[in-house]
């Protein structure tokens, strides 16, 4: 039903917005129809047919969505529809019809309980260029639909000169032939109050903030990761203060997660007890329904794919393959790791040395220049990462994480770089008592090719003194396809696919990770992605790429106000930082 009225309010709104726009429009049959539906008004008053029309437009998403402020103004909007009907046109039936739908989402309003979706003032902005720029390109039609009414041939500039200046209530430079300037005057100044109104309505309503971690719940995670931190990799970047969370009744499981454009997306397994995933994954259902979000979960494992399934009735597609070194097995020596050890043995002949140590272990002068260093090395304004990175290097918070870096001495008569011999750095987050995850990679651009390679064997080969027996390196994206594809006899399917993944990989680094990854000889662990239909993949594929970083959708770089990249730390952590000496990290 929300649906059909979200449609119902697209189609009217059209047939409003050119029943205003286009004259002749108004006297045809396609009008006689519009004039009798939801929300239509009198083809008399342009203006208002305009405004309404438009509004319709952007009511119909949050009405397809059930949201409740949506239904409000559509049931507001209503009567000023009956008015219209009886006011200028005098019809009883359009005006019944109206009553008839007013009636029926009165008491149906039960189903449109949707809360707000997070947000912020930055889309104020955003509605005065997109709006602004629609209004403009309307008026134009406005301006140009009345070719042997307009006194003269006035050129292109005059014509957006007199839109410009119509939008702003003043009279333009355009002159017409019977009253037909008040109509147009009258829809311009509509146009333009319009796009004020909605602006100033976004500027000024009250926020509705997007989750963060608060400081309960990041204390509540730290105790579940404690006790049931091994058994997913994950685990531990659901400390992300960028993220919220919903716990289980019993508080012994949790389910972090974020929502981008209307997707509430979730990554990794849920927090916690096993026993008590089906609790915390019921609370973020129903969190998703309150609010009308698409749920979605990216990057769980097998296990948690399945009971994410079996508890929703949702579907699982495999994403992808984690890799997972074991230190026990891991060796230099072979023909497969012949082009890593060549590779390691040339760097280190160039002068290079490489140090591994808990984070804790940094003094607190080389943990800043550190955290600068991974700022300034940093290719995007903002961390990238979502599923598996931190953001952030933190002696105080995440003092169990390892640090391992890439140095390189200043050669005689040469001056220390901005960062001293620091050439290149890997971050990487526990995983348990027993495991680390990768979760950051910068190097000097000045610095020799491999340094990844380089840090990430002297991390497997420094991992026994540090009581370390596994490691999970990146996520490599469909690698089961691309691995097939290029295997001999694969099917014309599978190679077009790969043939697909291999273009795309010039943007995303979906083949590069997966050959990168495949050079250690790791074990394979597939991660999946759930959803709730498959119309809704789409959707969910473009909020994963957002919240990794790799498409943004906000203004350009100039427009934004200058932030960090995490939300600040926690009040108990910045205590603690202070009581210990150490640096606020560098986003």
């Amino acid at each position: 039903m929300p649906g059909f009225v979200g449609t119902a309010g697209v189609i009217v709104g059209l047939l409003n917005l050119a029943a205003g726009v286009f004259p002749r429009f108004r006297h045809s049959r396609m009008h006689a129809v519009a004039e009798v539906l939801p929300g239509a008004v009198s083809p008399l008053a342009a203006a208002a047919s305009i405004v309404v029309g438009i509004l319709l437009l952007l009511l119909a998403h949050g009405l397809k969505r059930r949201k409740r402020r949506a239904w409000v103004a559509a049931v507001a909007l209503l009567p000023v529809g009956i008015a219209a009907q009886l006011g200028y046109r005098h019809s009883v039936f359009g005006a019944v019809l109206s009553l008839v739908l007013l009636v029926f989402l009165v008491w149906h309003r039960k189903e449109f309980a949707a809360l707000p979706d997070p947000r912020s003032r930055w889309k104020a902005l955003a509605n005065l260029v997109v709006l602004g720029g629609a209004s403009f390109a309307i008026g134009m039609v406005i301006v140009s639909s009345h070719p042997h009414k307009i006194v003269g041939s006035p050129s292109f500039a005059a014509r957006a000169e007199h839109v410009l200046w119509g939008m702003f209530g003043f009279e333009g430079p355009i002159g017409y032939t019977n009253q037909v300037d008040y109509t147009v005057g009258y829809s311009l100044g509509a146009l333009g109050l319009l796009t004020v109104a909605t602006t100033a309505y976004l500027a000024f309503r009250p926020e509705h903030p997007a989750a963060r971690l608060t400081e309960d719940d990041e204390a509540r995670l730290r105790e579940l990761l404690a006790t049931h931190g091994a058994r997913d990799s994950l685990g531990y970047f659901a400390l992300r203060r960028d993220k919220g969370a919903v716990f289980s009744p019993s508080g012994k499981a949790a389910v972090c997660y974020r929502v981008i454009s209307g997707v509430m997306l979730a990554s990794g397994d849920p927090i916690g007890d096993v026993e008590a995933w089906p609790g915390a994954i019921e609370r973020f259902m129903e969190e998703a329904r309150a609010h009308s979000w698409t749920p979605a979960v990216t990057g769980c494992s097998e296990t948690g794919g399945q009971v994410w399934t079996r508890e929703t009735g949702m579907d699982a597609l495999e994403l992808g393959d984690e890799a997972i070194v074991d230190v026990a097995g891991f060796t230099l020596s072979g023909r497969a790791m012949r082009n890593v050890r060549q590779m390691v043995k040339r760097i280190e002949r160039n002068g290079y040395h490489t140090r591994v140590r808990r984070v804790r272990d940094l003094e607190p002068e080389e943990l800043a220049r550190l955290q600068q260093a991974a700022n300034d090395w940093r290719d995007t304004d903002t961390e990238r990462g979502f599923s598996m990175a931190l953001g952030r290097i933190d002696a105080v918070a995440d003092g169990d994480a390892v640090i391992a870096t890439a140095h390189l001495p200043a050669g005689e008569g040469e001056e220390p770089g901005a960062y001293g011999d620091l050439k290149a750095m890997q971050h990487f987050v526990p995983w348990g008592d027993s495991g680390i995850s990768l979760e950051l990679m910068r190097r000097d651009r000045s610095a020799d090719p491999g340094m990844n390679e380089l840090l990430i064997v002297a991390a497997l080969q420094a991992a026994p003194d540090l009581g370390i027996k596994q490691v999970s390196l990146n996520f490599a994206v469909f690698r089961s396809s691309l691995e097939r594809g290029e295997k001999l006899g694969a099917g014309p399917v599978i190679r077009v696919w790969r043939g697909m993944l291999i273009f795309l990989s010039r943007w995303y680094q979906i083949e590069s990770l997966y050959k990168f990854n495949d050079k250690f000889q790791p074990r394979w662990e597939p991660r999946f992605v759930v959803f709730r239909n498959s119309r809704d993949i789409p959707r969910i594929g473009l909020a994963a790429l957002q919240a990794e970083g790799y498409l943004e959708l906000g203004l350009p770089r100039v427009l934004r106000r200058r932030k960090a990249a995490e939300p600040r730390p926690c009040a108990h952590v910045v205590e603690r930082a202070r009581t210990a000496g150490a640096v606020e990290p560098a986003a």
